[in-house]
C-alpha cells in the first residue's frame, strides 16, 4: 500500500503477498449524503500498523466503520478501498453491537486487563463474535493467493485463525498477534468461551505477543484449559508446529523524530511553553480507559502537591484523554470521576495566575502530539496493566534534544524494554508520587544519559523491525524446540 497514505506493505523478503488482517481498516468510512468520504482511521492498531514499510504487495481486510444503507454506495466503496490496497467487510449495526461492544470490549477486554469485577452479570454478543469472525475469515479466503502470508491481529479475531485453517490449503501460513496482554490462567479461565477462543488461535502456525510473559500465560492456559502439552516456544497441533514467540511492538521512531523537528511543530511547542510561563511540564497521553490508571496517577499528583504545595507554581500538569467507548456507563462514570478529582485539586492548590492541572479531553492530530512531547519534560506513563504502550516509545523517539525523563509503570509491556525510565508501580501511590519529584529534580546529565539509551532502543526495535520480525517468523516456518512441558 505504499504511497496510497493507508501505510505500506510489509517486508517479508521473499516477495509474498501478506493479508493483513484487523477489525478496522486503516481509513474509516463516512457518508456524507450521496457521497462517501476516507479519513485515517484514528483507533491504536491502525495508527500502529499504517507506517508499516514495505515493497511487499499488502492487501488489509477490516470493518470500514460506517454501515452503508444500500448496495450501490457498497459497490462503491469496494472499488475505491481496492485502489488503495484494502478491502472491507461489512457488518451491520446489531453484529457490530454484539461483536464488538457486548463481548469484544466488554468481555474479553476486562478480563485480558485483570478486572474481572468489571464483566457484566449477563455476557452477551458471543454468537456475533463467531458470525464476524466468520464473515472475516470467508473475506480473507476469498482473497487469498496460494503462497500468501496471513497476518491476523487483535483480541477481536481470535476465532479466525482456526475457522480459516478449515478454508485454505494446508501449507497455507497464518499467523496471529495479540496487541492487548494475555492473562494467568486463573483470570483467563473466568472468562466464558475461553476454551473456544484458545482454540481459534490454535489455528495459527505462529502467535505473537508484546512480552515473554504473556506467551508463557498463553501457553499456561493451553496446558490447563485444554489438557495440551507445550514446549517453551509453542506445541504440535493436528500435525502442525504452532510457535508462540515474543515480538514486542515498536513505533515508527524516524517519522515521530521528523515530525519533532519540523517548523509546524517548532511553533506549537514555542507556544505551548509561553502559556507554560517558564513552568515544567509533565504530560499524559491516554485513551480514557480505567486499564490506563488515572485516577491513580492523580492521587499521586495530589499527594506530590500536598507534600509541596508550591510546586504548584513550578510545574505544569498536562493531561490528554482521548475519547473511548462512551456509551458505555463505566467509562462515562470514569470520565465523571476524572473530572471531579481534578476540580478538586485545582480548586485546592490552583491560584490566579494557574491551575497545575489541565485536563483536555479530545483528540489531536499527530503534529499537536509531536509538540507536546517535545515541550513536555517529564511524560507519565502509569497503566495498571497494558499491552505495549506505544506512547511512551513515541515520546522517546519525539526528544530529539536527548533530555526529558518517562516515568513508566511496571505494568506495560514497554517496561521490559524502556528499563532507563523510572520504573513504577502504579497502586503505590507515595511511590509515584516520589518518582514524578525525582524526575523533576533530576540532573541534565542524567537525564541525557537515560535519554541515550532509551532512544538507541526505540530506534532499534521500531515498527519495522517489529514488523520484519514477524513476518521472517512466519514465512520461516519456525517450529517449537523439543522440551515437553507437562501438564
Amino acid at each position: 500500500m505504499a504511497g496510497n497514505g493507508t501505510g505500506a506493505a510489509v517486508e517479508t523478503g521473499n516477495g509474498r503477498r501478506v493479508l493483513l488482517v484487523s477489525n478496522r481498516l486503516p481509513v474509516t468510512v463516512r457518508v456524507r449524503g450521496p457521497e462517501l468520504q476516507l479519513e485515517p482511521s484514528g483507533g491504536g492498531l491502525a495508527t500502529g500498523l499504517r507506517g508499516v514499510r514495505s515493497d511487499a504487495p499488502t492487501l488489509w481486510i477490516g470493518w470500514p466503520g460506517e454501515v452503508l444503507p444500500n448496495s450501490h454506495l457498497r459497490t462503491q466503496l469496494e472499488r475505491e478501498l481496492g485502489t488503495i490496497g484494502t478491502r472491507p467487510v461489512f457488518l451491520s449495526r446489531s453484529e457490530q453491537k454484539g461483536f464488538y461492544d457486548d463481548f469484544s470490549n466488554a468481555a474479553i477486554w476486562p478480563v485480558f486487563h485483570d478486572f474481572i469485577d468489571h464483566l457484566p452479570l449477563h455476557i452477551e454478543g458471543w454468537q456475533a463474535y463467531r458470525q464476524v469472525n466468520q464473515r472475516f475469515a470467508e473475506t480473507v479466503a476469498a482473497s487469498y493467493r496460494r503462497g500468501d502470508l496471513v497476518w491476523i491481529n487483535d483480541y477481536h479475531l481470535m476465532l479466525v485463525p482456526q475457522m480459516l485453517r478449515q478454508l485454505l490449503p494446508p501449507e497455507a501460513r497464518i499467523g496471529f498477534f495479540l496487541h492487548i496482554p494475555f492473562p494467568s490462567t486463573g483470570i483467563f479461565r473466568a472468562l466464558p468461551h475461553c476454551r473456544e477462543l484458545l482454540a481459534g488461535l490454535l489455528g495459527a502456525d505462529l502467535l505473537g505477543f508484546h512480552t515473554s510473559l504473556f506467551a508463557e500465560n498463553f501457553l499456561a492456559s493451553v496446558r490447563a484449559v485444554l489438557g495440551l502439552r507445550t514446549t517453551h516456544s509453542g506445541l504440535r497441533q493436528e500435525g502442525r508446529s504452532v510457535t508462540v514467540r515474543a515480538f514486542p511492538m515498536g513505533v515508527d521512531a524516524a517519522a515521530w523524530e521528523e515530525r519533532a523537528q519540523s517548523s509546524k511543530v517548532a511553533k506549537q511547542v514555542v507556544s505551548l511553553l509561553q502559556d507554560a510561563g517558564g513552568r515544567k511540564i509533565l504530560l499524559g497521553i491516554d485513551r480514557l480507559d480505567y486499564t490506563k490508571g488515572l485516577l491513580r496517577r492523580i492521587a499521586a499528583i495530589e499527594r506530590l502537591l500536598q507534600d509541596d504545595p508550591g510546586l504548584a507554581e513550578k510545574v505544569r500538569f498536562i493531561m490528554v484523554t482521548f475519547p473511548s467507548r462512551e456509551r458505555v456507563e463505566s467509562y462515562a462514570s470514569l470520565r465523571r470521576q476524572l473530572n471531579e478529582s481534578v476540580g478538586r485539586i485545582n480548586s485546592t492548590y490552583g491560584s490566579p495566575r494557574s491551575l497545575p492541572i489541565h485536563l483536555v479531553q479530545r483528540s489531536f492530530d499527530a503534529d499537536d502530539v509531536s509538540a507536546l512531547y517535545s515541550a513536555a519534560k517529564i511524560m507519565l506513563v502509569t497503566p495498571v496493566r497494558d499491552g505495549m504502550n506505544l506512547v511512551a516509545k513515541e515520546f522517546v523517539a519525539s526528544r530529539v534534544h536527548g533530555d526529558g525523563v518517562l516515568v513508566l509503570s511496571e505494568f506495560a509491556g514497554a517496561a521490559e524494554e524502556l528499563t532507563e525510565a523510572l520504573i513504577v508501580n502504579p497502586y503505590d501511590t507515595e511511590g509515584v508520587a516520589a518518582a514524578i519529584r525525582r524526575a523533576i529534580e533530576m540532573p541534565a546529565e542524567e537525564q541525557r544519559r537515560r535519554m541515550a539509551y532509551l532512544r538507541e532502543t526505540v530506534r532499534a526495535h521500531d515498527v519495522h523491525y517489529w514488523t520484519e520480525s514477524f513476518l521472517g517468523a512466519l514465512a520461516d516456518g519456525e517450529a517449537p524446540g523439543p522440551e515437553l512441558l507437562d501438564i
